[in-house]
């Protein structure tokens, strides 16, 4: 099963405030549920969306 993520723990993955996760979602720039009143993240759709390739990862 998928881990959920709360707003406070994504704005620590992504290393911003908590206020920048609440504009993304805004934006339509995070995939986001809600539960009741709160917002919460699928993790592993939150890390591919934010996948940095590097160079031993990249197509050739």
């Amino acid at each position: 099963m998928n881990e959920v993520l709360t707003v406070a723990e994504v704005a620590a993955f992504l290393r911003v405030n908590r206020s920048t996760v609440y504009k993304l979602i805004r934006r339509g720039e995070l995939p986001a549920f809600r539960v009741g009143s709160d917002w919460r993240f699928n993790r592993s759709q939150i890390e591919e969306l934010f996948k940095v390739r590097t160079p031993d990862t990249e197509d050739r």
